[in-house]
């Protein structure tokens, strides 16, 4: 039996729901869920002893459920004649106070104010089937009605899938009239959701319009949200934002329901927002592991990422992802990345505060009621404590923060906030300066403060920063790189020039100065706010060996290329970010790898000389075009590719004469290792400078 409309007009006709209730007998048919789905935000919304109008009724039991648990003033109106006469049938002797009536709620025979709460589960739905005028019309005097017989202070509770159309119509028409519109959605157990699959793969919001008392010029409008796993409703400053918001929440509802009915959709993310301020608080990346055999057991399981440590190749890339996946044995994993600015209360009050949701993107197949594990790395959610927060005129908006790494040190990181799964320079904390003695000095300090003097800065000692130790890999190749030149065992007792663009925390130019007693080292930084932050943060101090100009590194060496006393730097370094977050090469900006430009690098590096660049291209063309352009102007090239992360490093020579072959290679870094290990160096015996020129690829 069909009982479909031919077209979606026909919803709007008398004769169709004629049809509709006697094919369809007595059988209730509940469009939107059932009374234990409902009831949640029902009894939030409509006390005992008021008096409810249920327009559009049809033949659901929703009034009766209402009824039987004490909301006992319930009228009900319906076009239908067929299901007036049902439901009065059904409920003259159970339920003698509660009336039907036939009626058509464009046109209600009700005198004004005669109502508290006007109940709607799905009738406007059905009524803005689409937007011409004479559906139009028809919505603006039912909602015109509805807003007649509602007395000040009252509520249209209007049940709906709130599609783009329909929530547009509703919230604007409510909002001219100076009504506060609230959208709220219906919460559903996990064992509802499954079982509303079949219907459709939309949340069930509730609209829930208050209507006001009339103030003559006054403007105000009032939107709100409220999901259905926060407390209270979030205030919206627009319609269009509301509507984006609602859209927000039926895209994760659709999401969902993929993720429940199949697995292998690919990469999928999603952020979690923090129900107070909108802002992003979890962002959640779904792992399939289709290889890992299915019991009962491996189903699905959550893995918290400890602060700070989001950015690390198995919690930060696609490929880690999986690797920890199949490594977990679990055929779905979920990773939760917390974000820095918000609040965390320690792994339980996580747990808690995710299970309702993230236990919607479990796969299908999972055994119902199944308890979900929560995995972590030491089973906590490790700690980040931010510094310092500022905005760069050239950089935006950064963060300097300390995190606890996976051996208990402590790291002091350089973010910027533009791309925040990005550190930018890092340092590792001496063990002697931990997160408690840091908190414990900022506390004595305000207890020792005058209470009429500014606030002190946070402490930014230099001796708090390991200066012997470099974090990054990237920067333990480059370093790697001066093994390139010729008798590395004398780099001790020679001079030595080195130019380095891009200064960061100055790990790496510091990290040259410190180690190699007899280096000139001239680093160049665009962003004066850079230099601030290293020397505040990360120990950084000029020398007479070591001096910082401000500068953009292409107008400065450019400068040196064409003076008259060129001067000629041994080793050249570009560790320089794009500020383009639209390009494919992040680093260096396409106009440091320019032939014209390479040339004028070419001109003031020494014969023997060697030029390293740490590339980041995720442009496969792109990058075979820098390389391309590199081996053009340089003819000797060597790539080291960075394990686990996109940075390559890229030694460049300019006489094809010092090409030299893996075991010579190998050889000059441990010589150079060997230089660099004698007593009283401070060299961390951690570094294997020939580890990182084991894997060079001669270009």
């Amino acid at each position: 039996m069909n009982l479909l409309p031919k077209s979606s007009q026909e919803f709007g006709s008398v004769d169709y729901w004629e049809k509709f209730f006697q094919q369809r007998g007595k059988k209730a048919f509940e469009w939107y869920g059932t009374y234990l789905e409902l009831c949640g935000v029902l009894h939030k919304y409509i006390k005992p002893r008021e008096r409810v109008l249920v327009i559009g009724c049809g033949n659901s039991e929703l009034s009766e459920q209402l009824y039987d648990v004490g909301y006992q003033d319930i009228v009900n109106i319906d076009i239908s004649e067929v299901v007036i006469k049902q439901m009065k049938e059904r409920n003259a002797s159970r339920r003698p106070q509660m009336s039907f009536l036939k009626m058509d709620m464009t046109q209600m025979e009700f005198p004004d104010a005669s109502f508290q709460v006007v109940l709607d589960k799905g009738t406007l739905d059905a009524v803005l089937t689409d937007e011409e005028e004479k559906t139009l019309q028809q919505v603006d005097r039912m909602l015109a009605e509805v807003g007649r017989v509602l007395q000040v202070g009252g509520r249209y509770l209007c049940i709906s899938l709130a599609q783009a159309h329909i929530l547009k119509k509703a919230v604007g028409h409510f909002s001219r009239e100076g009504w506060m519109v609230r959208v709220h959605q219906v919460a559903s157990s996990q064992d509802q959701v499954l079982e509303a699959e079949s219907r459709f793969s939309l949340p069930v919001f509730a609209f829930v319009m208050t209507k006001f008392r009339p103030v003559p010029g006054s403007a105000l409008q009032i939107f709100e949200l409220c999901a259905q796993e926060q407390g209270k409703p979030v205030r919206l400053e627009s319609a269009e934002r509301l509507a984006e918001a609602v859209r927000e929440r039926q895209q994760y509802a659709w999401l969902c329901s993929q993720l429940r009915r199949k697995a292998g959709l690919g990469s999928v993310s999603l952020d979690l927002c923090s129900g107070d301020s909108g802002e992003p608080r979890y962002t959640l990346h779904v792992v399939d592991s289709p290889a890992v055999k299915p019991s009962r057991d491996n189903h699905f399981a959550i893995f918290i990422i400890p602060q700070g440590r989001e950015t690390e190749w198995l919690f930060g890339m696609e490929e880690g992802r999986k690797q920890l996946a199949a490594s977990a044995g679990f055929r779905r994993l979920v990773t939760v990345a917390l974000h820095r600015g918000q609040q965390y209360d320690g792994m339980d009050s996580v747990q808690a505060e995710l299970s309702s949701r993230v236990t919607e993107l479990a796969p299908a197949g999972m055994p119902p009621q199944q308890q979900v594990p929560f995995l972590s790395v030491g089973g906590d959610i490790g700690v980040r404590t931010v510094q310092h927060q500022d905005c760069s005129p050239l950089s935006g908006d950064y963060v300097i923060e300390d995190v606890q790494g996976d051996d208990r040190r402590y790291f002091r990181r350089l973010i910027f906030l533009s791309n925040r799964n990005v550190v930018q320079s890092e340092a590792r904390l001496l063990k002697d300066v931990s997160h408690r003695a840091q908190k414990k000095r900022k506390k004595d300090k305000k207890k020792q403060r005058p209470a009429d003097t500014p606030e002190d800065l946070p402490p930014a000692p230099g001796q708090s920063v390991d200066k012997s130790y470099l974090c990054c890999e990237h920067h333990k190749a480059m370093i790697a790189g001066l093994a390139l030149l010729r008798n590395p065992e004398l780099l001790l007792e020679t001079p030595l020039a080195l130019l380095v663009v891009g200064l960061g925390g100055g790990s790496l130019p510091l990290f040259v100065h410190d180690h190699f007693p007899k280096s000139c080292v001239d680093a160049v930084e665009i962003d004066p706010s850079m230099l601030e932050v290293a020397t505040r943060w990360f120990g950084f101090a000029q020398s007479e060996r070591m001096k910082v100009h401000i500068a953009d590194g292409l107008d400065y060496i450019t400068s040196l290329a064409g003076g008259e006393a060129r001067p000629l730097y041994d080793v050249i370094m570009f560790d320089v970010d794009s500020k383009d977050p639209t390009l494919g090469m992040s680093c260096p900006p396409p106009a440091f790898v320019d032939q014209p430009f390479l040339q004028k690098v070419k001109s003031i590096l020494t014969h023997e000389g060697v030029f390293i660049l740490n590339l980041v291209c995720r442009d496969l063309a792109l990058k075979d075009s820098v390389l391309a352009g590199l081996k053009a102007a340089f003819p000797v090239l060597y790539v080291r590719r960075i394990e686990g992360e996109v940075n390559e490093i890229l030694f460049c020579q300019q006489h094809p004469g010092q090409k030299l072959a893996t075991p010579e290679l190998l050889e000059m870094a441990q010589a150079l290792e060997r230089t660099l290990r004698r007593p009283g160096r401070g060299w961390d015996d951690t570094y294997v400078l020939s580890d990182m020129l084991k894997t060079v690829k001669i270009v």
